[in-house]
């Protein structure tokens, strides 16, 4: 069992990460600070059951994220609907020359990063679905395992593994959309599949 006297100096240094997290979440500095500062307040009240020896930072972004949930979400009557087969695997990787980028010792993923700004990636990780970004943000930001995923979110592996791996493809989808919208990539002419 925890002491909650402990709490600030075990809690404080991951603040600035849950305010990150939050700001990602709320896409609003103000709601950002509001759900960070409702985070340690749930924390602190809890921090007498934190058992010792699990991952803290696991403990507070369950907290952050159901805080979230129940409070920012519950403004939304109705979930967004996403059309998943309009996703496409390896959507990048195919636009940016498949084997050829991989042989000539570029992988997609750099070959886009580079050529985008970050206010870019941001703008399109902010455009895609709660339930997505979420997983996105936890496992690719915050560096968080399918299983801490899970953890943090109350749904089984198997839904982080489709979230993240759905999310993925939508994010690959968008970057390109932007950098061909901002010239950072040239379009090349459309193809046509069979339909």
């Amino acid at each position: 069992m925890a002491d909650q006297a402990s709490f600030a100096e075990l809690a404080m240094p991951y603040m600035d990460a849950l305010y990150s997290a939050a700001l990602r979440m709320t896409r609003n500095p103000t709601d950002a600070e509001d759900l960070v500062q409702e985070t340690y307040l749930r924390a602190y009240r809890g921090f007498g059951g934190f058992r010792e020896g699990t991952n803290l930072k696991a403990w507070l972004y369950k907290i952050l994220t159901n805080t979230f949930i129940n409070i920012y979400r519950a403004k939304k009557r109705r979930p967004e609907q996403v059309d998943l087969d309009a996703t496409e695997d390896f959507y990048l990787y195919r636009r940016l020359g498949g084997l050829e980028a991989v042989e000539a010792q570029r992988s997609p993923e750099s070959e886009v990063l580079d050529a985008i700004p970050e206010s870019v990636v941001k703008e399109a990780l902010e455009d895609l679905p709660e339930q997505f970004r979420m997983a996105v943000l936890l496992a690719d930001v915050e560096g968080f395992s399918y299983k801490e995923i899970a953890e943090i979110t109350d749904v089984p592996i198997g839904t982080v593994m489709s979230r993240l791996h759905r999310g993925r493809k939508q994010l690959q989808q968008r970057l390109w959309s932007l950098a061909v919208e901002r010239g950072l990539v040239d379009e090349p002419s459309p193809t046509v599949a069979g339909g």
